[in-house]
């Protein structure tokens, strides 16, 4: 559905007198197939939204090119946004209208007849649930309900493909799976999504494949699960403050746990993250056993030992060299 080369974009940005060249998106490969959920997983300013904004033809890139629902990026932009829909971060609508306006105004945008529109209209507020609050003034509307909305106008038009820019940002609990329960029916019924987050659980839990991009080059790509089976074994995580406390640990003391466990024979990497180091070992079972001892022999206490399997902020740290999550 989605095939982009080589896509790079870089801005010029001005600090005082002096006007510096800053590369947003650095040469992006990558495929998106039919009917699945494709996560572009990175922190704020990773290019991530650049990326979009270049496939939706709102920006065009300074390099490469991109195949769209079988259009040409650079060929033929406008068959482009007849194929797709979009949906940015912030939201369009404007707050004295109402749903039902909105989504027949959409409709009438892309050629539908007006009594077609209102017809594909209700379709859209039955499907997303907004029937309660249709007729209300959209300033009245939740934070929940207003992304919501934001969706359904982006998908009225039936689209091939539709873009989500942080389609959960801002949103509480309860709303944001909500909203994955939205995004998992559109791909149910055959619409291909690409979305953009910087949630880890987002990507881990609603995404079919995700890429993992930082500072604006593309470092990792597959299923969640591929991914994190990448780093084998366990992640061991050695707090060396002292029990109960809310104190980072001394740098001595965090320092010389580092280089002793660092060298062990069971530990295949090692990483300090937030004041607590990360082990990355075959058997978190066997090895912490080994790790107390270690640190007893040299004097040393663990405040806290926790063991679990690796997630995709240690993908992210395997690679970057730094958590998404800080």
């Amino acid at each position: 559905m989605i095939e982009a080369n080589g896509l790079r974009k870089s801005y010029r940005v001005r600090h005082g007198r002096k006007i510096t060249k800053v590369e947003a998106v650095r040469g992006v490969d990558f495929g998106v197939v039919r009917g699945e959920i494709f996560g572009f997983l990175g922190p704020n300013g990773a290019g991530k939204t650049t990326t979009m904004r270049m496939l939706a033809t709102l920006i065009r890139p300074d390099g490469g090119n991109a195949m769209i629902a079988g259009a040409d990026l650079l060929r033929d932009p406008g068959e482009v946004r007849r194929r797709i829909g979009f949906v940015a971060q912030t939201s369009g609508t404007y707050s004295i209208s109402t749903a039902r306006r909105d989504l027949v105004l959409q409709a009438r945008m892309y050629g539908v007849p007006k009594s077609t529109a209102q017809i594909l209209a209700q379709k859209a507020i039955d499907a997303f649930q907004l029937s309660d609050f249709a007729d209300r003034e959209i300033g009245t509307y939740s934070g929940g309900q207003r992304r919501r909305l934001d969706v359904a106008l982006g998908v009225i038009h039936a689209p091939q493909a539709i873009f989500l820019d942080e389609p959960t940002a801002g949103l509480d609990p309860p709303s944001r799976a909500r909203m994955w329960q939205e995004v998992r029916r559109l791909r149910d019924e055959g619409m291909t999504i690409f979305l953009t987050t910087h949630y880890l659980a987002e990507a881990d839990t609603l995404c079919d494949r995700i890429s993992i991009i930082d500072g604006g080059l593309i470092v990792a790509e597959g299923t969640p699960s591929d991914l994190k089976r990448e780093i084998s074994g366990d992640v061991v995580i050695v707090d060396m403050a002292a029990p109960g406390s809310a104190v980072l640990p001394d740098e001595t003391t965090l320092l010389e746990a580092t280089k002793l466990l660092a060298g062990e024979p069971f530990v295949h990497t090692s990483e300090v993250v937030d004041g607590t180091l990360r082990l990355y070992v075959d058997s978190g079972a066997t090895a912490i056993p080994q790790i107390i001892r270690a640190l007893m022999a040299k004097g040393l206490e663990a405040g806290a030992i926790e063991c679990r399997r690796p997630t995709l902020d240690d993908v992210f740290l395997a690679k970057t060299g730094r958590s998404l999550e800080e």
